[in-house]
């Protein structure tokens, strides 16, 4: 048959036929562009260029895509490294801040879903097993885990919520706040925004390191290190890897 006959235009048309992960990837991009009201079978689909049915056969429905998303997001949160229990739960908090603000709808969501994923459940995992092999009981495991999560998600929420994204935008929002305001009405916001906020090389964003280097600083193992377990199953004394 001629090129352009029938054949090829059965093999032009062919789709990338979907697939769970396809499902689940396209709703990220769909969230992280319109919001998570936004997100509908129906607007998975479209962008998919299928019918809404057809993402049933890979997800139960809203739910499971936001099961999904939510793992997707969890995997990439980079886990705890080696090192000290300190500098592993910062490097896993600096990441995870990253990758909130770049899927914003997602902070409220994190440990929301009653059927977490693989990547959900391996990143949980490697937290507990960072603290605990930095010499955490069990029960200060969890009293460190809750404390730094709810700093951290607490601080993305204000963070992806302030009206401005960068210091030229604060000059405008605080230049224009502090011009409406009544001449010494409020002269301790003054000075906190004068004094501090509009001096060069401000961003808010250094407030995060600042926060988290004061929680780390208080927790405390309480006791002994657990050892690292060694590639062939033996234990690996603390600091002999």
């Amino acid at each position: 048959m001629p090129e352009g006959g029938r054949g090829g235009r059965r093999k032009g048309a062919a789709r990338t036929p979907l697939s769970r992960e396809r499902v689940i990837r396209t709703a990220v991009a769909v969230a992280d562009e319109k919001g998570l009201a936004a997100l509908t079978m129906r607007a998975v689909a479209e962008r998919l260029g299928v019918e809404a049915m057809s993402l049933y056969h890979h997800v139960p429905g809203r739910e499971g895509l936001l099961d999904g998303m939510v793992d997707v997001v969890f995997g990439e949160i980079e886990l705890p490294g080696g090192g000290d229990w300190k500098s592993a739960m910062r490097h896993r908090a600096d990441s995870a801040r990253a990758v909130l603000r770049r899927h914003p709808w997602a902070v409220g969501l994190m440990d929301s879903r009653r059927s977490p994923g693989p990547a959900t459940l391996r990143h949980h995992d490697a937290v507990i097993g960072a603290l605990r092999a930095g010499g955490f009981s069990v029960p200060m495991t969890a009293h460190a885990f809750s404390l730094i999560d709810s700093y951290l998600y607490g601080f993305v929420v204000q963070e992806l919520s302030l009206p401005f994204s960068g210091p030229t935008e604060l000059e405008e929002v605080a230049g224009a706040v502090l011009g409406d305001m009544p001449e010494d009405a409020y002269p301790h916001l003054t000075e906190l925004a004068v004094e501090h906020a509009l001096k060069p090389g401000y961003d808010y964003g250094d407030e995060f390191t600042f926060g988290l280097t004061l929680i780390l600083d208080a927790l405390h193992p309480d006791e002994r290190a657990t050892p690292a377990p060694h590639p062939d199953g033996r234990a690996t004394p603390p600091g002999s890897a």
